[in-house]
């Protein structure tokens, strides 16, 4: 194992100007969710010259693509690459140093491929800043062939546990009927004052809210002109919980609300999901302990304490299908938020070259650990299937 981790990382260190260029490829190319064609044809034309299988486009999905060693039979592991980028912040989240990094452990374990057994896979997943595209990939199945699956994401700390939220994001139409608002408003019923009590409503909720639950709405359509009485208005929110089934009965209690303020106006109403639904995140730890050991042996001692974000990712739900880890690694420049230009800048400067490379590493001997260490594998299977029959028992 150890002489196996040596080489990926010669190789990686060998192809350690690629890399950054790819990272910086895709860094000053910015692409915006479900656009991202420029970073595609990087990613899959130095994979497939490698002898990568490249299945693209990916569930009927134009920039989703999954790429396949394989080395013998053993375990399957994925590496997810995320390449999209913000409007108007470019990559001020890091989906470019995500995407290189993976390709980087993508191709140290190619060259070592033969000695592995295995296969590994890398997929290609967009739009992650805004509808999610690995629940599109879960619900089709493209994670069900999988044994673990990986990805980092750069941050202002380490943190190998990572736990997010469940989401559901609910689009409220209320309707009403128009009418003059001066001289005959009596005539109307004003959709506007349906959303206006809604929100209302909600907050007075907001208190009573348990177990790190959530309520952010806007009023995205609130009437055309003050002379008219709104016959139609449209509000949009996320609703988070820790768990499903806590989802479930906060969901229920925004719904009432909304019944309630369509009661008192007069109004109709009513509701759909307008972006997919995400589960929360389950880090598996057996998975997450190989990579803090991993990190150990490249000189980061310090792997963080468990995060518990208050936000939401598409990764979560791959977690509830396979086991999967979504660690976050320090950029090492002092506190930093994500989706901001200071962010950005650190991002492409020699922050983000030296983090790509570290993550490349880790990544690469972590999916080496899966595939040799039966141990381990074992470990991780008893605990997701340990994990998600808890989930199903609680919801």
């Amino acid at each position: 194992m150890h002489a196996l981790k040596e080489k990926m990382a010669h190789t990686i260190e060998a192809l350690k100007e690629q890399i950054i260029d790819v990272a910086e490829a895709i860094y000053d190319h910015p692409e915006t969710g479900n656009q991202e064609y420029f970073a595609v044809e990087l990613l899959t034309g130095i994979l497939a010259a490698r002898g990568f299988k490249i299945t693209r486009p990916l569930c009927q999905l134009p920039t989703a693509f999954r790429a396949e060693l394989e080395g013998g039979i053993g375990p399957r592991v994925a590496l997810i690459a995320e390449y999209d980028a913000l409007p108007g912040l470019g990559h001020a989240c890091g989906h470019n140093l995500i995407a290189a990094a993976s390709l980087g452990a993508a191709l140290a374990l190619a060259e070592t491929i033969k000695e592995l057994g295995g296969t590994v896979v890398l997929l290609g997943t967009p739009a992650e800043e805004t509808c999610g595209a690995k629940v599109a990939l879960v619900r089709q199945g493209v994670f069900n062939d999988l044994d673990a699956v990986m990805m980092f994401h750069p941050g202002d700390t380490n943190a190998v546990e990572v736990y997010s939220l469940a989401l559901e994001a609910l689009e409220f139409i209320f309707e009403g009927r128009a009418a003059h608002a001066a001289a005959c408003p009596e005539e109307g019923i004003n959709a506007l004052e349906a959303v206006i009590q809604f929100f209302n409503n909600i907050n007075s909720l907001r208190p009573y809210l348990q177990d790190g639950a959530s309520i952010q709405g806007i009023i995205a359509e609130g009437g055309t002109s003050p002379n008219v009485i709104p016959e139609r208005t449209v509000a949009r929110f996320y609703v988070r919980a820790r768990t499903r089934s806590a989802l479930n009965k906060v969901v229920q209690r925004v719904e009432n609300c909304a019944a309630a303020a369509a009661l008192a106006t007069g109004c109709r109403y009513w509701y759909h999901n307008y972006e997919p639904s995400y589960e929360p995140m389950v880090t598996n730890r057996a998975l997450a302990v190989a990579w803090r050991e991993n990190l150990k042996k490249l000189g980061v001692t310090d792997s963080g304490s468990p995060c518990y974000s208050r936000g939401s990712l598409d990764m979560g739900n791959v977690s509830q299908v396979v086991p999967a880890i979504h660690p976050y690694l320090s950029l090492n420049v002092g506190r930093l938020a994500p989706h901001t230009p200071q962010f950005a800048r650190a991002v492409r400067g020699e922050a983000g070259r030296r983090l790509v490379i570290l993550a490349a590493t880790v990544l690469a001997w972590t999916a080496a650990d899966v595939i040799l260490d039966k141990k381990l594998l074992r470990q991780m299977k008893e605990e997701f299937a340990g994990a998600i029959h808890t989930q199903r028992f609680d919801a």
